[in-house]
């Protein structure tokens, strides 16, 4: 069981990525009061955490009920991260997610589908769906993944601290031709499975 708990948990943490989310993190935390920031960041997860478990738990089964496929998903959310890098490497006035000054972000672009992003979701799927019996193992692998990303995440700040307002402002813009070209292969993943799936045209 260990050996599979340590397996689990490294690919969640790999698939999480908080070291890759703390330029969007800090993106969007930039309007917000430095105070609230670290408050933020621990309901932003508590909520990506929340989510991942509910679809650990049935998330095959509301993608049924809804009749909706995992390459949508894929497409969906390769379309959303898409647009957010495209903000990331042309930013605006307005910020990278167009929020007002101090604006909070709720839910999104944190919790998703920067944490629990199609890849996440799909991931914890596949792992309750295959061997619904070790869901306990699948459980705590999660949360250790989430508390290593909690953990990293609440250091963003210092970080950006550290490397100055110029660096992370470079690294925000070479994250977002990285995020680009994630968002590409989400979408051409999503097109491959679902040409897959109608058996071809």
């Amino acid at each position: 069981m260990s050996d599979d708990l340590v397996s689990a948990g490294v690919l969640l943490l790999l698939v999480l990525d908080p070291f890759g989310n703390i330029p969007i993190v800090l993106s969007a935390l930039a309007r917000v009061p430095r105070e609230r920031h670290r408050l933020v960041v621990a309901r932003e997860c508590l909520f990506a955490y929340v989510i991942l478990l509910a679809f650990m738990a049935g998330g095959t089964a509301f993608l049924d009920l809804m009749r909706l496929s995992q390459p949508a998903l894929s497409i969906a959310g390769g379309i959303v991260l898409f647009l957010i890098a495209l903000r990331m490497i042309f930013p605006t006035p307005e910020g990278v997610f167009g929020d007002a000054p101090g604006a909070e972000p709720f839910l999104v672009p944190i919790a998703v589908p920067a944490i629990a992003g199609p890849s996440a979701l799909a991931i914890v799927m596949l792992m309750a769906s295959r061997e619904p019996s070790r869901i306990g193992v699948w459980v705590l692998a999660l949360s250790a993944a989430m508390a290593v990303t909690l953990f990293v995440l609440l250091g963003a700040q210092r970080l950006q601290r550290a490397l100055g307002e110029r660096v992370v402002r470079a690294v925000e813009r070479l994250t977002g031709l990285v995020l680009t070209a994630v968002a590409v292969q989400m979408l051409l993943d999503g097109i491959a499975a679902f040409v897959r799936q109608s058996g071809g045209f």
